[in-house]
């Protein structure tokens, strides 16, 4: 007879760190302490809108289970799973450049760990009730952000972006009031709590907040608990293992921000508490999809005037904070030299590899192209505003016998507005370049297009594309949800049964609330 999926909870985490000595689940600072034990709050009628069945096998949750009453409740906080004590995590951070202090899990529970296939994934509620790190705030979410969090974290996944996974999306049955855009005019909406899957959600700020109290004691006890279960392969003494920690951590931030930068992902929100220590994508808020082609776009509304989190500033905003990490580490290491030679190492790396992955999305060789080559086409993307996605996607179908003038005629799907003839005529100049380069790879056009459609998907979930399922799904109807995650599943594939979602951005989203500006609101 199979073991409930149940008898695999593993508390390590609340079992070897530090737990809150006070028990009051009210607003405060939490000294002293790596976590505290909340209960996550009782739902007014709670009810599951969607479940992840290929993630439930991979956690050893039986397909049948996610039907139940049981694991409703567990993923809407309303029941509290075997054996565990949920849990927030203290931590403090850096918000858009400025020390912020305690931050902590405002609005996030920790369940437990769970031992799956041989690893170990932390299960965590988003949305499920106030927290000793609420502050002002009541620790609840709504539809239209939970919405966005899941089917976001599961396109990423399947674009091959290091990222948290969503195990399940719950209706709560309460109203929630929120001010979308920080106007004033605040609403009642409906209520919901997303399961995200990691396999930790320690963060930068874990780290800060120990380094900036002088807690030494916690602070290494959070790094040796981090290496020993995260990176168990970095062995040595303490110093040579921290510094090692540090590199392996900054490797996994170039890489993931290489990855953004590939599929035209903008985080929003880019602060140092909302950066994994396992280099995934985490705290899904006020991200967008690059659509007409904008290095300097931000989607979100609070980063409007210093466009901070920027498209094309990612990486050197992931370098900064990985410098805020070193600074929390430098105690337990106490030599700069070696930290600045990572954080180098990591500029280099990431400029190395980006050059790599454009070479990729061109189907070009690396030595064929350089940042001047780069440049040139960012400028005419940007001047001429090309969508990103549909772009690289169309550049495939451009072969080494193709003349300039039909090759302009492949690409024009992704112009979202007329062009004049002299901006045809750079086109033309550019894609002849471009013809005489490719025939120059030693790739057939076969293997190279197919080689590209590797790595420029066809259909990411545009802001649009997740307005009108929030929309639907404030209506009571659930079934656009479904079908997006149904279509971000295989988005490298053409799937022309959901041709219609190889699209521009319709005219109606440009300016709309949800579509193109959003505010950290949820």
């Amino acid at each position: 007879m199979m073991m409930p999926w149940t008898d695999n909870l593993d508390n390590r985490f609340t079992k070897q760190l530090v737990a809150d000595p006070v028990s009051t689940n009210i607003p405060r600072q939490v000294r002293g302490a790596h976590f505290s034990l909340v209960t996550p709050k009782q739902t007014d009628n709670a009810s599951l809108i969607i479940a992840n069945q290929a993630l439930a096998e991979e956690l050893g949750i039986p397909v049948t289970e996610l039907t139940t009453e049981a694991f409703r409740d567990y993923m809407s906080g309303n029941s509290v799973l075997p054996s565990t004590q949920p849990y927030a995590m203290c931590y403090g951070g850096h918000q858009f450049g400025n020390w912020a202090g305690q931050l902590g899990d405002g609005r996030a529970i920790n369940l437990s760990q769970l031992r799956a296939n041989n690893k170990t994934y932390s299960l965590q509620l988003k949305g499920a009730g106030p927290t000793p790190y609420s502050r002002s705030a009541d620790g609840l979410a709504v539809l239209r952000s939970s919405i966005r969090e899941y089917l976001m974290s599961e396109a990423m996944y399947h674009l091959g972006v290091p990222t948290t996974r969503a195990l399940s999306l719950c209706l709560t049955g309460d109203q929630v009031l929120r001010d979308m855009m920080y106007d004033g005019n605040a609403a009642y909406e409906k209520g919901a709590v997303v399961c995200r899957v990691s396999e930790s959600f320690i963060r930068f700020g874990n780290f800060q907040i120990l380094a900036a109290r002088n807690d030494l004691g916690n602070l290494q006890q959070l790094l040796d608990y981090t290496i020993l279960h995260h990176y168990p392969n970095i062995t040595g003494a303490d110093k040579e293992r921290y510094l090692r920690f540090f590199r392996q951590v900054c490797l996994r931030t170039s890489t993931l921000m290489i990855a953004w930068q590939r599929v035209g992902f903008v985080h929003g929100v880019m602060n140092t508490d909302n950066m994994s220590i396992l280099g995934e994508t985490i705290d899904y808020g006020p991200y967008g999809w690059v659509d007409n082609y904008d290095p300097d776009w931000t989607p979100n509304t609070t980063d409007n005037a210093t466009k901070r989190y920027r498209f094309s500033n990612q990486p050197y905003i992931a370098q900064w904070n990985l410098a805020q990490l070193a600074n929390a580490l430098y105690p337990l290491i106490e030599e700069q030299e070696p930290l600045i030679e990572i954080l180098n190492e990591y500029k280099d790396t990431m400029q190395k590899d980006y050059l790599r992955m454009m070479a990729e999305k061109l189907g070009l060789n690396t030595d064929q192209i350089g940042y001047d080559y780069l440049n040139q086409l960012d400028t005419l993307m940007k001047t001429f505003e090309i969508d990103m996605t549909i772009f690289f996607r169309q550049l495939s179908k451009i072969t080494a016998s193709d003349q300039p003038e039909a090759s302009l005629v492949k690409i024009l799907p992704a112009f979202y507005g007329e062009v004049s003839n002299d901006g045809l005529q750079q086109w033309a100049s550019w894609l002849s370049d471009y013809i005489s380069k490719i025939g120059q790879t030693g790739n057939s056009d076969q293997n190279r297009s197919s080689s590209m459609n590797k790595v420029n998907p066809k259909y990411v979930l545009r802001n649009y594309m997740a307005q009108m399922a929030i929309d639907e799904a404030e209506k009571g109807n659930y079934q656009l949800i479904h079908e997006l995650d149904e279509l971000l599943q295989q988005p490298y594939e053409e799937q022309p049964a959901m041709y219609k979602w190889y699209a521009k951005r319709p005219d109606w989203a440009k300016n709309k609330i949800g579509c193109s500006a959003l505010s950290c609101s949820s």
